[in-house]
């Protein structure tokens, strides 16, 4: 997903990228044109300065990052841009190349995601602010890409069990899990991915910070861990904390209230040039940001990859509810 290794070598991997290339399949990109439906405005008022530019948002390949480049074309519509649709490019170092070529405009992305695999910082900073500022002023000097104002959505690692375990056990913070599995060791079933197991920003760390007992560790696929808590092989399962299933099955990701895990804020971004030439684009984004939370991307991200919704409609409803839009 988000979380990709250091990009040593993409640059050279996607230097050929035409800059306007339509498919280019080497480095996972395809042009999808423009959103089947039309919108009007509604809060998003038409900007003069937009009428008509053609703007292209990306998007990586999971469900997440392509809703909310669903949100952003149809905001920019609405606003009276023209978008092209360039979402789902194959992981995060192909992202980040188009948006550093040029192939594309605009793209959400993650603070821990910049800090640590695109800046190649080996620490993240704890709190969410602190780490956005880090990010927003290393990205811009060493890169030219600039952070806009970042969302509350905070798609990190966390550690999740059922609704009626934590109820019938009184959980909500991992402080809680690590005093309620000393006092009862043989609850400690942890399911996770093998990678997850063996880092020492995983397993091994947080069990460190925590000092919590692992009796029993199962690995798995990270898809296959949700239905594994569901269905007792486990009662504690990684899990990332705004995945649609958490919604979906009624899951309760406890809190990491010792700031263990990185903070990967989302933030929309773009190069330097283009926020100076459409500086009104970061107006048309504030608001949408400032609605964003874990709850409401959970709730979007359940409609699509539980519901089997499409991303772009759920996008368009959302915006539409909230009264950013209205449906053309």
């Amino acid at each position: 997903m988000r979380r990709g290794a250091g990009i040593r070598g993409r640059r050279t991997v996607c230097a050929l990228l035409a800059a306007m290339s339509l498919v280019v399949s080497g480095c996972g990109l395809n042009v999808n044109a423009a959103l089947p439906f039309d919108v009007g405005p509604g809060s998003i008022r038409p900007v003069p300065e937009l009428e008509g530019v053609e703007i292209t948002v990306g998007s990586k390949d999971f469900t997440e990052n392509t809703i909310l480049a669903y949100i952003t074309q149809l905001a920019l519509k609405a606003a009276g841009a023209k978008p092209i649709d360039f979402t789902n490019i194959t992981g995060s170092n192909g992202a980040r190349a188009a948006l550093e070529n040029g192939q594309i405009d605009l793209m959400w992305e993650y603070t821990g995601t910049g800090w640590l695999s695109y800046l190649g910082y080996d620490q993240p900073l704890p709190t969410e602010q602190e780490q956005y500022d880090a990010v927003r002023e290393a990205d811009l000097e060493q890169n030219g890409i600039v952070w806009l104002p970042y969302s509350e959505v905070n798609n990190t690692y966390g550690f999740a069990t059922t609704e009626e375990y934590a109820n019938k056990h009184g959980l909500r913070t991992m402080t809680e899990v690590t005093d309620f599995l000393k006092q009862n060791p043989q609850e400690a079933v942890f399911c996770v991915d093998t990678e997850f197991a063996n880092r020492p920003d995983g397993l091994p760390g947080v069990r460190e910070t925590y000092g919590f007992p692992t009796t029993t560790t199962k690995t798995f696929g990270s898809g296959a861990i949700y239905a594994a808590v569901v269905n007792g092989t486990c009662n504690f399962g990684e899990v990332f904390t705004t995945d649609g299933r958490i919604a979906g099955l009624r899951l309760r990701v406890m809190e990491d209230d010792k700031k263990f895990f990185p903070q990967y804020n989302a933030a929309l971004t773009l190069r330097e040039d283009f926020h100076r030439r459409y500086p009104e684009i970061a107006e048309i984004i504030a608001p949408i940001t400032e609605e964003l939370d874990n709850a409401e991307i959970i709730e979007l991200n359940k409609q699509v990859d539980v519901d089997g919704r499409d991303a772009a409609e759920v996008a368009r409803d959302w915006l539409v509810a909230k009264g950013f839009i209205t449906e053309g």
